[in-house]
């Protein structure tokens, strides 16, 4: 059994909330912010670049018409599957069916570019074969989550909009307080493109 580590990358959603805001034809994903590393880049190589070093396998979940995520997904060594539903629940099953021997799977938004590497990298050296790990800052659970191995066959049965959230229930949770507000910081709207962590 592998002992490697899988990001799946989730950059399917339609961003509806940002669209109504910053018109229809614009995608949050290739939004221009600046980083916590002083640096300027588009939102989804943000969180391709702070998985660097910390996982050794990247999938990128995408639609058809995001030729330009999937082109950068592919730039940063990542694996790319496209799919047509922006359905949280049938992107992981068909990341972890595509990548299914790893020790486990951090799941990363593809909208959450303000994640500290460090945090990234606290989940991660954290993850159990039965257990679920999640970042916590003050009092609220963030993102990525980690599923151990033992997960496999659970994250494969998802299916539709909803997520893995489902799965905390019958599950032993590995909770890790960080002090990052970047856990709790997606990209809705154009305003949230400016960090003020």
């Amino acid at each position: 059994m592998s002992e490697t580590l899988c990001a799946i990358v989730l950059a399917a959603g339609q961003g509806s909330r940002y669209r109504e805001v910053a018109g229809a034809h614009r995608n949050k994903l290739l939004a221009q912010c600046m980083g916590r590393d002083g640096v300027e880049r588009c939102v989804i190589e943000h969180v391709l670049s702070n998985l660097s070093g910390v996982v050794d396998k990247i999938v990128l979940l995408t639609r058809p018409q995001y030729s330009c995520v999937a082109e950068l997904g592919l730039r940063h060594g990542g694996e790319v599957v496209v799919l047509e539903s922006p359905g949280m629940g049938d992107s992981i099953a068909a990341a972890v069916s595509a990548e299914p021997d790893h020790r486990g799977w951090l799941i990363v938004l593809g909208d959450m570019p303000f994640i500290h590497p460090d945090t990234l990298k606290r989940v991660a050296d954290s993850l159990q074969p039965d257990m679920i790990s999640v970042p916590v800052y003050q009092g609220q659970f963030g993102h990525p989550v980690g599923f151990g191995r033992g997960f496999a066959s659970s994250l494969t049965g998802l299916a539709g909009e909803k997520g893995a959230k489902r799965l905390f229930k019958a599950a032993k949770v590995n909770e890790v307080v960080v002090t990052d507000p970047g856990v709790l910081w997606d990209i809705d709207v154009p305003s949230a493109l400016v960090f003020k962590g």
